[in-house]
């Protein structure tokens, strides 16, 4: 069963938002937040997170898609994709044309491809031990051992639960490519950081280069910045968003 939260008035432009690896819908808020007075806004915690556990799985591309395609419920939506998030919100512009008005996606890992980092393509979450164990590692690594031991037990215990579906959807995600540019034609754009890792911001402008139409618009650099830039600096994110819409049919 797939949780899920909708804002804004009724009737309103869709848009839904799709979180990354090792986050849940809470993640988010902010930019919901930011877009909800004027948009309908569907945000949900994707399969093996948040109150979409636990779940059996499998966690593979379509199995993603098909959980955006029960969230929008043959509604026409804006979807912007943070991170692992970005290739869902592709996934479904591939599979799904007529679901998909327009794509916005910040920093989406290319896993497939040979030149990505190593850490995430061929070990996800630096596995060693159960997938429990990547999980950890993978939070410690994004918010700081620090933060890490300050949460509760049951904190801990409850984002360790949730390394099936992170080792199982990146190790689906290394395997091969969950989408063709020849087979997704819609408004697109890419997001950044400032303080990008270079593969991201090299992702960022060749997604720019290969989706966003005839005529290339570069990928939009979000001044200051990381890779959890959606939860940081919510209103730049939701302004690129905003302006998406106002081109889209």
């Amino acid at each position: 069963m797939i949780w899920s939260h909708e804002a804004g008035p009724e009737g309103a432009p869709l848009v839904v938002l799709v979180h990354g690896a090792m986050d849940r819908s809470a993640g988010m808020l902010k930019v919901s937040r930011q877009l909800d007075d004027s948009f309908r806004v569907a945000r949900f915690d994707r399969r093996g997170y948040g109150r979409s556990k636990p779940s059996d799985g499998p966690f593979s591309m379509d199995a993603q898609v098909d959980d955006l395609r029960e969230v929008l419920a043959g509604r026409r939506a804006l979807v912007f994709g943070h991170s692992y998030g970005g290739n869902v919100a592709l996934g479904l512009a591939a599979r799904h044309p007529e679901l998909a008005r327009a794509v916005a996606v910040y920093e989406v890992p290319l896993s497939w491809m040979g030149w990505w980092p190593g850490y995430s393509r061929r070990n996800p979450g630096n596995l060693q031990g159960t997938a429990a164990d990547a999980a950890e590692r993978f939070m410690r690594r994004m918010i700081g051992n620090a933060r890490w031991d300050s949460l509760s037990a049951r904190t801990r215990d409850d984002r360790r639960a949730e390394g099936d579906a992170f080792v199982g959807e990146l190790a689906d995600l290394a395997a091969g490519p969950p989408w063709a540019d020849a087979q997704i034609d819609v408004p697109f754009v890419a997001m950044y950081g400032e303080l990008a890792r270079e593969h991201h911001r090299d992702s960022s402008h060749l997604l720019a280069e290969l989706l966003s139409g005839p005529t290339p618009a570069p990928a939009i650099e979000i001044a200051g910045a990381a890779h959890n830039g959606p939860f940081t600096h919510a209103g730049p994110v939701a302004a690129v968003i905003r302006d998406l819409a106002r081109r889209a049919p």
